[in-house]
């Protein structure tokens, strides 16, 4: 990297190294700690309410987290390419890329909202039969349809100005509008001071108000910013080459995050219709397991940016020794993530046995899956450092995507409905089972991960 002017691997190289390192991933973490500490505020009050808010709103989220995974493809082309752009220091193209990324995720978003207003039901009934639960979650879906739309142009915008090593700005904006989330989220379900009490309802208007005011702060920023801005222009044009470089990378990308998410989906979809007992279990698990699981995933989107950046100034050898260390630093970071989920998993426990309204079943599954996801994190940890941050830093898309067609369609999934609905396993088991699909993924991502193939420069000389 132009900045680290020491010999690679000298003592001061590597201080330089971890600094900057650290200097991306903290920023990145601090946000993926607030989205998921909004998560568990909504988990939380939404405990108090009912069991039946809680699984509905869990099951409701699939929405949203399928719309995010496909956006995250999108953001990871628009990353991949910003990057290596900024690394070669054409500053033009990445505002291209910044336009087409843009144009592409309000027409996901937008599609998105429609069809949670027009068929929220519909959309219920695929992840349960109870009819309870399709109520309230058809409520939720309607409330915050609003919300993805306008997600959508703000993860866009505060992907690439990560890309570009704007980190601080994207973390003060997107933890300003979490913290705005948390305090709203409060509001609206229990009807505080003006405030009308609006159970799960209220988590989704609190959600969709968030949005809209970090679109606000986004537009403004734009307005202000003198490194990388959003132009119409760039939204409405035809971007020829570019746009042909970046569907090539975005298609697959998106495709990988979608599989990978409706697999997720499919898991909830097979809970589901065990019980609502594994269901609010799960939320609450998933919950914890996000936490343990923020600077893992910080650390793979440092990756992603840093080696970018090298191999867009074709800076390849350097780029192999920063790819090494990356993973051992996934690693590193998956053990402390282990960690704090055993030392919250009693804290969790005396909360849910003394102050929330769900079954003893619910408890004792959810003691269970504690265990399960402090170690399931590593794989979770090295198979997204391996496939988001190594090889899309090199615009090496197509592998994720076979990878977990292969591990995730052809095995896990088709393993868990046999196990859930033919062999009628115990609930747990069937957990237990369907988080065996990441060290499936460990061993080919390895080998593939030493053949350095997905080590190459992918920018244009002339992007007119």
């Amino acid at each position: 990297m132009s900045e680290m002017s020491f010999a690679l691997g000298s003592r001061e190289e590597k201080r330089s190294f971890y600094k900057q390192a650290l200097r991306i991933t903290l920023p990145i973490a601090l946000q993926n700690l607030m989205d998921a500490a909004v998560s568990s505020a909504d988990i939380l009050m939404l405990s108090f309410v009912s069991q039946a808010a809680l699984s509905a709103s869990s099951l409701a989220g699939q929405v949203s987290f399928n719309l995010s995974n496909l956006l995250y493809g999108v953001c990871s082309a628009a990353a991949v390419m910003t990057a290596q752009y900024w690394g070669k220091g054409d500053k033009k193209a990445v505002e291209k890329v910044l336009g087409i990324a843009m144009k592409i995720a309000l027409i996901v978003g937008a599609l998105f909202s429609l069809a949670s207003v027009i068929w929220p039901e519909a959309i219920m009934t695929i992840f349960t039969n109870d009819q309870e639960l399709i109520r309230e979650g058809a409520i939720y879906l309607r409330t915050v349809s609003v919300s993805y739309v306008l997600g959508a142009f703000a993860q866009i915008y505060l992907s690439v100005m990560r890309s570009v090593e704007r980190v601080k700005m994207s973390a003060i904006v997107h933890c300003s509008a979490v913290a705005m989330n948390v305090a709203l989220n409060a509001c609206f379900i229990f009807g505080w001071g003006p405030f009308p009490q609006l159970g799960i309802m209220g988590v989704a208007l609190a959600t969709s108000i968030t949005r809209g005011v970090e679109v606000l702060v986004c537009l403004a920023d734009n307005a202000r910013c003198r490194v990388i801005r959003l132009r119409l222009a760039n939204m409405l044009r035809r971007a020829g080459v570019l746009m042909k470089d970046f569907l090539k990378l975005a298609v697959p990308a998106a495709g990988n995050d979608v599989i990978w998410g409706v697999a997720f989906s499919v898991y909830s979809v097979i809970l589901g219709h065990l019980s609502s007992d594994i269901v609010a279990a799960n939320s609450v698990a998933s919950v914890v397991r996000n936490l343990g699981t923020v600077v893992c995933f910080g650390t793979s989107s440092a990756a992603a940016i840093i080696l970018g950046k090298a191999m867009g100034d074709n800076q390849m050898e350097e780029a192999k020794v920063y790819a090494r260390r990356f993973v051992w630093m996934s690693i590193y970071t998956a053990l402390l993530g282990g960690v704090a989920i055993l030392l919250m998993r009693p804290l969790v426990l005396d909360f849910m046995h003394l102050y929330v309204t769900v079954t003893d079943v619910v408890r004792s599954e959810l003691s269970t899956m504690l265990y399960i996801n402090s170690y399931y994190i590593l794989g979770m940890s090295l198979n997204t450092m391996f496939i988001c941050g190594l090889f899309r830093s090199g615009g090496d898309v197509k592998y994720g995507f076979v990878c977990d067609i292969i591990s995730m369609w052809c095995v896990s999934v088709p393993i868990g409905l046999l196990c859930a609905f033919v062999l009628k396993l115990p609930e747990m088991w069937v957990y237990f089972i369907l988080c065996l699909d990441e060290f499936i993924k460990i061993p080919v991502n390895l080998i593939h991960y030493k053949k350095r193939k997905w080590i190459r420069n992918i920018t244009r000389d002339n992007v007119e």
